[in-house]
């Protein structure tokens, strides 16, 4: 609940007209990014745009999943940590306990993790009761029963018996974690669902799978599959489009993070603090949108920008 309440309040307020981004002398080195398979292709994109800014830039990305980022900024062996998720208490502390202070978390983007099923699949839309009784084990949401074949979600017909073929991330990826939290009740996956290394994986599978359902970060939507509309409860179903994702109002809506390693009262190093800015500025939201995902608003973009330049 917290998490959908911090997205209607910013994300009610207007988008902003970004600041084009201007270059700053001095700037070169290497940055090294562990993080998120979710913002893999979105940092490519990112360190693609930057390195023809600065040529004396390199880049190492290694899009690994969210639970890799805290480890890799608190060891040292990255300066930047995309997250697909929030951190947790557990690796905040370690990282405190390493530096002494917190590490620094900036808001870049807006994604939803969406529910895909081939372009064949009738169904209409599925709601969290039923997302999580088909998922899990444990049934922690409340339904009455396991859901298993795609009769029991109201098909019929060629879909009467047929079983519902699960495609998941795996346990390193935020979008994993995030998906175990707001659609499981914190509960336990099925042992027989197929975890898959990187969304473009689930998705491709669903695509090529007969009776298959997966979710993925919605970025990664193709032709060859549909997002399902999903509802709280009950029929009321919410697409995942755009809109209704920048409105809080679809139920797997999410921020997407990056988190650095910064000193309190002490300037990031000039090189990650010149590539957040740019990720913040016109250029770098304009490449947000191009992957698929949704520009931060104005206020929020502000208050990232403060972060960076304390």
């Amino acid at each position: 609940m917290l998490l959908r309440s911090l997205l209607l309040f910013f994300l009610a307020l207007p988008v902003a007209v970004a600041q084009d981004y201007t270059k700053k002398p001095g700037v070169a080195g290497n940055i090294t990014s562990v993080g998120s398979d979710t913002l893999g292709n979105l940092m490519t994109f990112w360190a693609e745009e930057f390195k023809r800014i600065y040529p004396h830039v390199t880049f190492q990305i290694q899009a690994s999943g969210s639970s890799t980022a805290p480890a890799a900024l608190t060891e040292g062996t990255a300066n930047i940590g995309p997250m697909s998720r929030q951190l947790k208490e557990s690796e905040i502390a370690y990282f405190s306990k390493t530096h002494g202070y917190q590490p620094t978390v900036l808001i870049v983007a807006v994604d939803a993790i969406a529910l895909f099923v081939d372009l064949h699949n009738p169904v209409q839309g599925l709601n969290l009761q039923q997302i999580d009784s088909i998922f899990s084990s444990t049934r922690y949401c409340g339904g009455p029963e396991p859901l298993r074949f795609w009769h029991q979600a109201g098909l019929d017909g060629e879909w009467q018996g047929k079983r519902i073929k699960l495609f998941s991330r795996n346990s390193v990826s935020g979008t994993y974690g995030l998906f175990k939290e707001k659609a499981l009740c914190q509960g336990d996956f099925l042992k027989t669902v197929n975890e898959q290394p990187g969304s473009a994986s689930v998705v491709q599978s669903v695509a090529y799978s007969d009776g298959a359902l997966g979710y993925a970060g919605f970025g990664y939507k193709t032709a060859g599959v549909r997002a399902l509309p999903v509802a709280r409860e009950g029929l009321n179903y919410v697409a995942p489009t755009m809109e209704n994702i920048a409105s809080g109002e679809y139920p797997l809506s999410r921020f997407l993070y990056i988190v650095v390693n910064k000193q309190p009262d002490q300037p990031l190093p000039l090189l990650v603090r010149e590539f957040l800015r740019f990720i913040l500025s016109s250029q770098g939201q304009d490449l947000v949108s191009r992957d698929g995902f949704i520009p931060i608003p104005k206020r929020l973009k502000g208050q990232q920008l403060r972060m960076i330049e304390q």
